[in-house]
C-alpha cells in the first residue's frame, strides 16, 4: 500500500506541478512526507517538510477547540447568548444568536466575505486596506451595522464573520489575545511547535510565500490579497507535520476531554449530499457511519486540505502556496485507499 500510494502521490505532484508538501500518517507506521516547488520563487528556495504554509480556513478548527475549551473549563456555554459573551453593538442584529450559532454557520448573520454573492476575495481591500487588519477588532466595521441574512438557525450559511465573533469571544472570556490563547492552549499543548498566526510584514524563515498564477503563466505574490495578520476566521502557518499532530492531539483528548471532542466531531449541520458540519470541521459520513473528518482553506495564493479516516486510521495533509492543487491530491490519495 505504501509503495502504491507514494508512487500515485508523486505522479500527480509531478503532472499538476503541484507547490507544497504533502504528508501521510497511519498508526501501522506508515509516513509519506512529499515536498515541491518553490516556498519563494524569487530566490528560488524549496519548499520543504518544515515549510510553514498560510492555511486560511483550515484554521478555524482551532478556534472550534479554543471555545470547547473554555467550555470545558466552565467559563462559557454554547447556548450563551452573542450579546451577553462581549460588549460590541450589534443595532440591527437577533438577539437570540449563541455561541452554537456561530461555531455552526447558522446565526443568520452578514458576513464581511458573502460566498454566496462574491468569489473576489481581493475586491474586499478596495475600501479597507488590508494592512488595518491586524486584530480581530479592526474586521468588526465591515459587517457589524449590516442587517441579518436570515433568521438564526434557519439554514447553514458558510460565514467567516461568526468565527471572527467567535474569537472575540475567546478573548473576552480568556483575558488573552486570541492568537496568543491559540499557540499557547493548542499548539503549545500539540507540540505544533513550528506553527503561528505572523503577519506578512514580518515572516519568520521557513514560511512559503503564496503565489497567483496568471492567465498568461506569469505570477504575482498574495502579500496584498489577504489580511496582514490572520486571526480566529483564517491566516494561521503551519507545516505539514504539524497538522498531524494537531489530528493526533485531538483524537487522542489532548486538546478537549472525551465529551468535548465527541461534541466537536458531531455532525450538526447538514450542508449537501454525504457533507455535514460540525464544530470548524467538515464531516462525510454514509449509512455505514463516518468516512472523514476534514478541513479545508482557500485563499489568494493558499490552498489547503487536512483529513482523517477513522477507518483507515490514516491522516493526510496537503499544504500549498499556490491557489489550487491539494484537492486534486487528496483526491487521487483517497482513491488508492478507496475512499
Amino acid at each position: 500500500m505504501k509503495d502504491v500510494l507514494k508512487h500515485k502521490l508523486l505522479e500527480v505532484q509531478t503532472k499538476s506541478n503541484y507547490s507544497g508538501t504533502i504528508v501521510v500518517n497511519d498508526n501501522n507506521g506508515m509516513n509519506i512526507e512529499l515536498s515541491s516547488g518553490y516556498a519563494n520563487r524569487s530566490d528560488e528556495l524549496d519548499n520543504r517538510q518544515n515549510t510553514r504554509y498560510g492555511i486560511a480556513s483550515g484554521c478555524k478548527l482551532f478556534t472550534a477547540v479554543a471555545i470547547c475549551q473554555l467550555v470545558q473549563s466552565g467559563k462559557l456555554s454554547f447556548e450563551a447568548k452573542l450579546k451577553d459573551t462581549i460588549n460590541t453593538v450589534f443595532p440591527l442584529w437577533d438577539d437570540s444568536i449563541t455561541i452554537h450559532h456561530l461555531l455552526t454557520h447558522i446565526s443568520g448573520i452578514p458576513d464581511y466575505f458573502d460566498e454566496e454573492v462574491m468569489d473576489d476575495f481581493e475586491a474586499l481591500w478596495k475600501e479597507t486596506p488590508m494592512y488595518t487588519l491586524r486584530h480581530l477588532a479592526d474586521f468588526l466595521p465591515l459587517f457589524q451595522n449590516k442587517p441579518m441574512k436570515m433568521k438564526p438557525g434557519e439554514r447553514f450559511h458558510y460565514n467567516n464573520a461568526g468565527y471572527i465573533l467567535l474569537g472575540l469571544v475567546v478573548e473576552k472570556v480568556s483575558g488573552k489575545q486570541f492568537t496568543d490563547y491559540v499557540e499557547e492552549h493548542i499548539f503549545q499543548r500539540a507540540g505544533m511547535l513550528d506553527s503561528g498566526y505572523f503577519s506578512f510584514d514580518a515572516l519568520p524563515a521557513r514560511t512559503a510565500i503564496g503565489y497567483m498564477v496568471e492567465v498568461n503563466g506569469s505570477w504575482r505574490t498574495n502579500l496584498y490579497s489577504l489580511p496582514i495578520r490572520g486571526g480566529s476566521d483564517g491566516g494561521a502557518f503551519i507545516t505539514a507535520p504539524d497538522m498531524s499532530k494537531c489530528w493526533q492531539a485531538l483524537l487522542h483528548h489532548e486538546l478537549l476531554n472525551e465529551t468535548l471532542t465527541k461534541k466537536l466531531l458531531t455532525p450538526f449541520m447538514h450542508e449537501e449530499g454525504s457533507t455535514y458540519y460540525g464544530y470548524g470541521i467538515w464531516i462525510e459520513k454514509d449509512l455505514e457511519g463516518i468516512i472523514k473528518y476534514h478541513v479545508m482553506g482557500y485563499d489568494p495564493g493558499v490552498n489547503f486540505h487536512s483529513a482523517y479516516y477513522p477507518k483507515n486510521e490514516t491522516t493526510f495533509v496537503a499544504c500549498s502556496n499556490v491557489s489550487s492543487g491539494a484537492y486534486k491530491v487528496m483526491k487521487v490519495f483517497e482513491e488508492v485507499i478507496h475512499i
